[in-house]
């Protein structure tokens, strides 16, 4: 990138002096659970590997991609949007990679340049290189990959989708811009502050152009606050427009919400399973969206370009990914506390192994099922109670025994 450009380009994003947290972490000085790894392959965009794998992985395994934007580094930006935090709680690997000052002096991934968002080369082929060697040595599930950022992590999540669709499940794409709608830093500003003006079906062509693919295509996510002065709001449009044409979807979303005051808008494919959905966050400017998950857990620290919205972005796009449906296993009561002591010794498998009442009952019990409960539009309401079948009240007495039964199978009664 040229000087001129560089000046060009800085005079677009807010100023330096808006960048408290980033700066730091340029420098190098921010505490973080990321490990440097090297030697992921030929690194044709001269990148920088960071990882981060919790202790517990969930099965089967996954990854994230998480793309930082400019002036940011790898730490920062999961300092900020709480990536970690998400992946230890959940249990999935993380991969962030990291722009060099010598490829960016901004700090920017080039989404813009050829070189660097074409298959197989420069800055996107790093990024797949980095995969490759995080689901060798993690065993990741090839088919849990995902990918995520913001700004120009956001612009160059979308390449990543583009150039390896077999690569990405799912993606999700914060105030950043579609696939292909610049090739220059000129054509990257124009696009950033107006829009590219394209048509869905020439959004759609870029991205059907960017590899041989024609299988399933990646699900994505898009998000934008509707007062960014950085990226103007019509490139989310641009962005979803692009997708639905992919996936060759009307334009129409196909539900609309309200998730945590914010617009949501969904469209989902034949098999009804949601493939493109996109976040209005109100009156927000350029940045990630932070809040509370549904978990009533907070992941992220507030800062330059990390806004307080009310609404986890994080937490969502990893509910997208299907992501937050694990749970850890309970921590084991340690061996040699005086409660242990008094617990007889158990496999130490999950509570499925416990023993189940209700398959120690069901002899007593006869095989006629009652009414099936009612439903209302999708809400499941009781059944009415019934009374006691008359043939059913003679085991009634033999319940008591049945249970001291249970209970001595589990060496809680002798």
């Amino acid at each position: 990138m040229s000087l001129a450009e560089n000046v060009d380009f800085l005079s677009f994003l807010p100023k330096p002096g808006d960048w408290p947290i980033y700066g730091r972490g340029l420098r190098g000085d921010v505490q973080t659970p990321l490990t440097e790894m090297r030697g992921f392959g030929s690194n044709p965009g001269n990148l920088r590997m960071f990882a981060f794998v919790p202790a517990k992985l969930q099965q089967p395994r996954a990854l994230v991609v998480v793309l930082h934007g400019c002036g940011q580094t790898a730490a920062s930006y999961d300092l900020g949007a709480g990536w970690s935090t998400l992946a230890k709680h959940y249990g999935f690997a993380l991969l962030l990679p990291q722009q060099q000052p010598s490829n960016n002096p901004n700090g920017c991934f080039n989404w813009f340049n050829k070189d660097d968002i074409t298959r197989e080369r420069g800055e996107a082929c790093s990024i797949r290189q980095m995969v490759t060697r995080m689901a060798r040595d993690y065993a990741i599930d090839t088919r849990r990959v995902f990918v995520t950022g913001l700004s120009a992590g956001g612009a160059m999540a979308s390449v990543m989708l583009a150039t390896y669709p077999d690569v990405f499940a799912a993606g999700a794409i914060i105030a950043g811009l579609p696939f292909g709608v610049a090739g220059n830093v000129r054509e990257a500003l124009s696009a950033m502050r107006t829009g590219s003006g394209r048509s869905a079906s020439a959004l759609g062509d870029l991205v059907r152009n960017a590899s041989r693919h024609r299988g399933l295509w990646p699900k994505v996510s898009v998000w934008q606050g509707s007062a960014d002065r950085t990226v103007n709001p019509a490139n989310a449009d641009e962005i979803v427009r692009q997708w639905l044409d992919v996936h060759d979807l009307p334009d129409a979303p196909m539900s609309g919400n309200v998730v945590d005051g914010h617009p949501h808008q969904v469209w989902w494919n034949a098999d009804g399973q949601t493939v493109v959905e996109s976040y209005t966050i109100a009156d927000m400017a350029h940045g990630t969206p932070l809040g509370r998950g549904q978990d009533d857990k907070r992941y992220g620290k507030q800062g330059a370009f990390l806004l307080e919205a009310g609404i986890s972005s994080s937490y969502h796009i990893a509910k997208f990914f299907g992501l937050t449906r694990w749970i850890r296993d309970p921590k084991p009561v340690a061996a040699d506390s005086p409660s242990a002591r008094l617990i007889p010794p158990v496999s130490p498998i999950s509570v499925v192994a416990k023993p189940d009442l209700t398959s120690a009952l069901r002899p007593l019990v006869s095989s006629e099922r009652p009414s099936e409960p009612k439903s209302v539009v999708g809400v499941e309401v009781e059944a009415e109670p019934q009374s006691l079948p008359k043939k059913r009240r003679r085991i009634v007495g033999d319940i008591g025994a049945a249970l001291d039964r249970v209970l001595g199978a589990a060496g809680l009664k002798k």
